[in-house]
């Protein structure tokens, strides 16, 4: 099956096709580098057979110059081949960014675990290794090749000399790979935990600092960074224990190559030049399989985060549709909807079905853990239903393309979701927009007066920590978002948790104008007073619907006294503000 061209395996392949062709433009550089390298050894033979012996200065002053022009060769070749893999390191984060995204946001839904910030990092630390010398060390390896032919040529004891080191440090690798791996995999998780646990914590400044709580989470952090450095000293100790025997071997080799050489003369087979030239042919043979030792460590991390990529793209694969489709105006229709998370063995939701026209409000209430806000990401598209479907305008809204299914839905969570960046960014939910449908948005938000009383208007920033606005503020901000684009479908999961009077006042007028312009509106909500607008109402208990209805027969068969507060709530709600005001 060929996986579609902007599918997450697709642009998965696309990553290994963009490496494969990379190694392969390098390996072709390298291949003609490894050449240019045999420029200083030819010399060495040249000067000392030819020019020496024959008091040629023309000689020698034309190997001086094809000297240089070879150095120059090298330098270039060696100046292509990293840019290279700045280039194929730019092109393989360019191509995993979006399929590592969009499956760390899925696995962040269905796991309720961060894993954009980590997949972020893993291609961060994956660009970093293919862009840097580590990467061509095989490479070099595998050339090495040219310089034991060229060792034999010279004297077949000096290929006997490089191969034996060869084969030792070869030993010396795969050495450090079994008293490394399992160090390395265990430091790795442990700091990533750790990095978890600081970064967690620092979102709850204000507890921490109010309720004295840094004494014990340092506490804490400290146990935890010491188990992530036990694991890299470990590591780090064995790894210096083999470089310190790598170094060695090739100081050794210096000797054993010199003295081999110094045989060879003292038998006649080879002269001074050839002894010279062998013992530059043999370091630059072993020297890959040397740096190996050194480089093994990235090797073994660039091909956990490659794996860890992988991974995730692939268990989080989305069978969601791709080709845009218009919503119109349609129904919702919720049929038999069941929802059961992993790892448990009761539905969060069980048997919901229900339709809603265009033009209709349904307020749901229910205690809490009723499964209210589950139904929101059902309804939404978020999480996948276990059984059954959410359908509007008679698509599924887990199947729908998400670019154009986001444009038709408005959606306010619990948790608000405010990204950084300024009010007319939030508002315009991160798009680049007309101003006057971001202003057409506050205004139906009632927030246009109020953001134009803040210093810097519709360019103030909103970001976590800086309490530019109140809680009051940024709620009615999320609302902004939520009505932005005029969507067909809203959903309002406890919109005015955080609003006093007037600005409950200022919801249910806004939910009123969506209504009154054909959008299917759904309001969460504990308190009965924004419950005024709605033309129908849900009762959620244990996932399952026990009330639903007309919204005046559903508050009698709960409560009379509530029916009363609700209707008193709509009455007041008519007599708001003009829309643009600060309501």
């Amino acid at each position: 099956m060929i996986p579609k061209q902007d599918s997450p395996a697709f642009l998965l392949q696309s990553a290994r096709k963009t490496m494969l062709r990379g190694f392969i433009y390098a390996g072709a550089i390298s291949f003609f580098l490894n050449f240019a390298m045999l420029i200083s050894p030819i010399f060495m033979i040249l000067v000392y057979n030819r020019v020496i012996p024959a008091k040629s200065y023309d000689t020698l002053y034309g190997l001086v110059i094809i000297g240089i022009l070879g150095i120059f060769i090298f330098g270039l070749l060696d100046f292509v081949r990293n840019w290279t893999y700045a280039v194929m390191g730019q092109r393989l984060a360019q191509r995993l960014n979006l399929p590592a995204l969009q499956a760390g946001v899925l696995k962040s839904i269905q796991g309720g675990v961060n894993e954009g910030g980590e997949v972020i990092r893993d291609i961060s630390d994956l660009r970093q290794f293919v862009s840097s010398h580590s990467i061509s060390t095989p490479l070099d390896a595998l050339c090495a090749l040219v310089f034991l032919v060229a060792l034999y040529f010279l004297h077949p004891v000096y290929a006997v000399v490089a191969i034996g080191f060869i084969v030792v440090m070869v030993l010396l690798n795969v050495v450090t790979d079994r008293l490394t791996r399992f160090a390395l995999h265990e430091a790795k998780l442990a700091e990533r935990r750790h990095l978890q646990e600081v970064a967690s914590s620092l979102r709850h400044a204000e507890v921490i600092e109010a309720m004295g709580m840094l004494p014990a989470l340092v506490r804490m952090w400290r146990r935890s960074q010491g188990e992530m450095l036990e694991y890299s000293r470990t590591a780090e100790a064995r790894t210096r224990v083999v470089l310190a025997i790598s170094k060695s071997l090739q100081k050794s080799l210096q000797m054993v190559t010199v003295g081999t050489g110094a045989f060879l003369v003292l038998s006649g087979e080879i002269n001074t030049g050839v002894l010279f030239a062998g013992l530059v042919l043999t370091s630059q043979s072993v020297g890959p399989f040397s740096s190996m030792v050194e480089s093994w460590r990235h090797w073994i991390e660039a091909g956990e985060a490659w794996g860890r990529i992988r991974k995730l793209v692939e268990e989080s694969g989305s069978a969601r549709q791709t080709m845009p489709a218009p919503v119109d105006d349609g129904d919702l229709v919720v049929e038999n909807l069941y929802y059961l998370p992993d790892g448990r063995e009761i539905p969060v939701l069980r048997g919901l079905s229900f339709t809603l026209s265009p033009g209709e409000v349904l307020g749901i209430a229910g205690p809490s853990g009723a499964g209210k806000s589950t139904l929101a990401r059902c309804l939404t598209g978020i999480l996948k239903p276990s059984a059954g479907g959410v359908y509007l305008d008679g698509h599924s809204t887990y199947l729908w393309e998400r670019g154009s299914f986001g444009k038709a839905v408005g959606y306010l969570p619990q948790s608000l979701s405010l990204i950084d960046g300024n009010i007319r960014q939030t508002i315009a939910r991160m798009q680049d927009s007309d101003p006057r449908d971001v202003i057409k948005a506050a205004q139906q938000a009632r927030i246009h007066e109020m953001i134009g009383r803040l210093p810097h208007g519709y360019d103030t920033p909103v970001q976590e920590g800086l309490h530019t606005l109140s809680g009051g503020q940024m709620q009615r901000l999320a609302l902004a978002r939520a009505l932005y684009g005029d969507p067909k479908l809203i959903i309002l999961d406890e919109p005015n948790s955080n609003l006093d009077s007037m600005g409950e006042q200022a919801l249910i007028a806004a939910v009123e104008e969506a209504r009154d312009r054909g959008a299917i509106v759904i309001m969460i909500a504990h308190r009965p007073s924004v419950m005024a607008v709605a033309d129908k109402m849900m009762v959620l208990e244990q996932g399952a619907i026990t009330q639903f209805g007309p919204r005046t027969d559903v508050i009698d068969m709960i409560s009379p006294e509530a029916r009363a507060v609700s209707d008193a709530r709509r009455k007041n709600a008519i007599r708001i503000a003009p829309r643009n005001g600060d309501a």
